[in-house]
C-alpha cells in the first residue's frame, strides 16, 4: 500500500471439469478413472480467503469511530465476519513513533480476530513505518549494520516475533516476508535491481525466523508479496530470479489497485500467466476501489467510482481470481475496508459509518 497516495469460515467451490461415468456398469473401469485423475490433477488451493487488512481497526474503535450494518452499530470484525470474511491480514512494523502497528497492538488484534474464527496473515514491514516500492527505510535499530549483520538481525526479529505470537495462542497462519518487494527491501542493502544476491540472504533469514520461530515444525505458509497485480513482464522478472536462488515459498502475494496497476484483462493475463509458470496459490492481498470519485477524476474509470461500481468492481475481481487456472487462485483482501480519515473513499463505510453495498459481495456464500 502507497500510503504517500493519499468464526465465519466460507469455502468457494473450486470449478471442476464433470465426466458423465456409467459406474454402475463398469465399476472396475471407474475406479481405474478415479485413480487416474487423482495422480493427474492439479494441487488445490487452501481454503479460499475472503480476507480485509485491518490494521487500523482497533484505533479507529478506540478513537470513537462506529461501524453500522444497516443503521445498526457492530463491532467491526463481528460485521466483517457476518458477511463472509474469514481472514484477517495485519502489518507489523519494527519500532513504530507515529502508528499504532507495533507487536503489543497486533498480537491484541489478532487474539480478537481469532475469537470470531478469523484466520491470521502477518505482513512483516521490517521498517519503522511503510514499505512499499517507492521506500524500504530501515529499522532506525538497524541502521549502520553490515549486510551480514543485518541478515541476522532479521533473522533474530522475525523468530522472536512468531514466538511471541505463539505465546500469545495466535501464531499466524501465513507470514509475508516484506511488504510489495518488488525493488527489493531494507535499502540499501537489499534494494533492486542491484543487489539481488542480498535481498536473496535477507529473505531466507526470514523465512528461516519464521520456521525457527514456530519451533515444532508446523511453519506457517510463507508469501512473498510484490505489486505487480496486472504486469506480467515485471512479474516474470521478479519471480524467475528470485527462484533461481532456491527460495522456498507457498504464495505469490500481489497488489491491484487499478489506477496504478493497469486493466482487469492485463490482471486475467497475469493470473493465468503465474499459474502456469510457478504452479503456487496467487492471493490479491491488496486490492481496493472507490466509492465516490478520487482516482479517476481526468481520466476514464473501468467502473464508476460510485457506491455500486466499487461493489461491482470487487464482484468483477473475485470472479476473476476464481476462475484462475488449476484453481490457483487463493483468494482476495481487501486494504483497507475500515480505514478513516483521508482514505475513507477506499473503505466500506460512508461518511456516517454505515456500510455501504460492497459489504454483501460474498453473503451468498456465507454459512449461516
Amino acid at each position: 500500500m502507497r500510503w504517500s497516495h493519499c468464526n465465519r469460515s466460507l469455502s468457494f467451490p473450486r470449478k471442476r471439469e464433470s465426466t458423465s461415468i456409467s459406474y454402475p456398469l463398469y465399476p472396475i473401469s471407474f475406479l481405474l478413472l478415479v485413480v487416474l485423475l487423482s495422480l493427474s490433477a492439479p494441487a488445490f488451493a487452501a481454503e479460499y480467503a475472503i480476507g480485509a487488512d485491518l490494521s487500523f481497526l482497533k484505533q479507529a474503535e478506540g478513537a470513537g469511530t462506529v461501524f453500522k450494518d444497516a443503521d445498526q452499530p457492530k463491532p467491526g470484525l463481528q460485521l466483517f465476519a457476518d458477511h463472509g470474511y474469514n481472514w484477517i491480514r495485519l502489518r507489523l512494523f519494527h519500532t513504530p513513533t507515529r502508528l499504532p502497528n507495533n507487536l503489543a497492538y497486533t498480537i491484541g488484534l489478532a487474539q480478537d480476530a481469532r475469537k470470531l474464527g478469523y484466520k491470521f496473515l502477518l505482513d512483516f514491514h521490517y521498517s519503522d513505518t511503510w514499505a512499499d516500492p517507492g521506500k524500504q527505510f530501515l529499522p532506525k535499530a538497524w541502521e549502520g549494520k553490515s549486510h551480514a549483520d543485518l541478515t541476522t538481525a532479521v533473522f533474530e526479529y522475525t523468530r522472536d516475533t512468531i514466538a511471541e505470537f505463539k505465546k500469545a495462542g495466535v501464531l499466524p497462519d501465513m507470514v509475508q516476508i516484506g511488504n510489495e518487494i518488488s525493488n527489493g527491501m531494507l535499502w540499501p542493502d537489499g534494494k533492486l535491481p542491484d543487489n539481488w544476491d542480498n535481498l536473496a540472504d535477507l529473505i531466507k533469514a526470514g523465512i528461516r525466523g519464521v520456521g525457527d520461530g514456530t519451533g515444532d515444525g508446523k511453519r506457517p505458509r510463507i508469501m512473498i508479496h510484490i505489486d505487480k497485480g496486472a504486469d506480467r513482464k515485471t512479474t516474470k522478472w521478479f519471480f524467475d530470479k528470485l527462484l533461481s536462488y532456491g527460495i522456498e515459498f507457498d504464495v505469490i502475494g500481489q497488489s491491484y489497485y487499478p489506477w496504478w496497476h493497469g486493466t482487469l484483462l492485463d490482471l486475467r493475463e497475469n493470473l493465468a500467466f503465474m499459474a502456469k509458470a510457478y504452479g503456487k496459490d496467487i492471493i490479491l492481498v491488496e486490492v481496493a476501489y472507490c466509492w465516490r470519485p478520487t482516482e479517476y477524476k481526468n481520466k476514464p474509470s473501468p467502473f464508476p467510482e460510485s457506491p455500486k461500481g466499487q461493489r461491482d468492481f470487487l464482484d468483477a475481481v473475485h470472479r476473476m481470481v476464481l476462475d484462475t487456472p488449476d484453481n490457483r487462485g487463493g483468494g482476495i483482501f481487501w486494504w483497507e475496508p475500515a480505514v478513516t480519515g483521508g482514505l475513507r473513499s477506499r473503505g466500506f463505510f460512508a461518511d456516517d459509518g454505515n456500510a455501504l453495498p460492497i459489504i454483501s459481495v460474498f453473503d451468498k456464500s456465507t454459512r449461516k
